[in-house]
């Protein structure tokens, strides 16, 4: 019976399982150094003592804590959510954890979860940093000491340290060769304000295609938050023009659902009336009336890549910065190929 009323120590453990008290502290730290007899005898002497493991005290007599903060701009985002699936996965096969958090896009809080983060101990930071975050941060995370992989976004025209993201250019130049081969000349580019990295790539990337095809950019910027309702919004807005655009790529495709939304309120069509292109490929894009074509950035293996980047760092905290940036593919769908609404429409 367990023992109650008293502590039970790793002596007591060492006693009743007949092994040395340094045996004991091996197989709770789960060593690969001790045989699977030896584990299962302490283990048991464990249950019948009733000995709870504290792995706090633990590992403030250690280096490392196994855990790895995630610091990310929007949790509410599923393309977050997917990420995370990721990293997450890869962990566990580590035997690590992360610790997740959301700044909502404001440095302050960014700041204050950072430093909270770093009190707990983690043994590595992925950080998607929130707009306007300064260089200052960054720089005090390295004095720290802490491996920071920096994901999707970065701070600064380029990532200083460790980064991995998607290659969002690449993809924005088939997204407008799509269009364009669909007979569209007036694209639009609907982004944030620009405060942000993965804005401006999008922005450089869809520049940069367009002036490729000839044709004149029409970006159009915007403070408000990237969802479904500023998407709706902007779209109605856009829409009401004398000469609106006959396609539009959106940020995301939380942005885009909310421009399906919007064309629908205006008795327009989809793919037909105007196009409608998203970006991340998330599940719900290939659900949606119409499906909606969308640029896939593979967040689950850009979670994968970023966990075993960090992993890679605590094992070698000396390492050179590496930069990890993933391909991009375009999901073509009716809400951008007439044929295809067309035969959705049908079937």
């Amino acid at each position: 019976m367990p023992q109650s009323g008293k502590h039970v120590t790793l002596k007591d453990l060492a006693a009743h399982a007949g092994v040395s008290r340094s045996t004991v502290s091996l197989v709770l730290q789960e060593s690969p150094l001790v045989a699977r007899h030896t584990r299962e005898r302490v283990m048991a002497a464990a249950r019948a003592l009733g000995y709870v493991y504290n792995r706090g005290a633990a590992t403030l007599r250690s280096a490392r804590t196994a855990t790895i903060g995630v610091v990310v701009h929007d949790i509410a985002n599923p393309f977050f959510g997917a990420m995370v699936a990721g990293i997450d996965e890869t962990l566990q096969n580590a035997d690590y954890v992360s610790f997740l958090a959301g700044t909502g896009d404001s440095p302050a809080r960014q700041q204050r979860l950072v430093q909270r983060l770093r009190e707990q101990r983690i043994d590595a930071l992925l950080l998607c940093p929130a707009e306007n975050t300064p260089d200052a941060l960054i720089n005090t995370i390295n004095t720290w000491g802490l491996p920071c992989i920096e994901v999707m976004r970065h701070v600064g025209e380029m990532p200083r340290g460790h980064y991995v993201g998607a290659d969002i250019r690449t993809g924005l130049g088939r997204a407008v060769a799509h269009l364009v081969d669909q007979g569209h000349h007036r694209i639009a580019l609907l982004t944030g304000a620009g405060h942000s990295s993965s804005d401006r790539e999008r922005i450089a990337g869809y520049q940069h295609a367009m002036h490729e095809a000839g044709l004149a950019p029409d970006i159009r910027t915007g403070r408000n938050e990237l969802t479904r309702c500023a998407g709706l919004e902007r779209t109605l807005e856009i829409m009401r023009e004398t000469s609106p655009p006959t396609a539009l790529i959106c940020h995301n495709d939380l942005m885009a659902l909310g421009a399906l939304l919007a064309l629908a309120r205006l008795n327009l069509t989809p793919g037909v009336d105007c196009a409608v292109i998203g970006i991340d490929d998330s599940d719900e894009a290939a659900l949606s009336e119409p499906a909606l074509c969308s640029l896939a950035t593979h967040p689950h293996a850009i979670g994968q890549a970023a966990a075993e980047l960090a992993l890679a760092c605590i094992a070698a905290p000396d390492s050179a910065p590496r930069r990890i940036v993933l391909d991009t593919s375009l999901r073509i769908r009716a809400s951008a190929d007439p044929s295809l609404y067309r035969l959705q429409e049908s079937s």
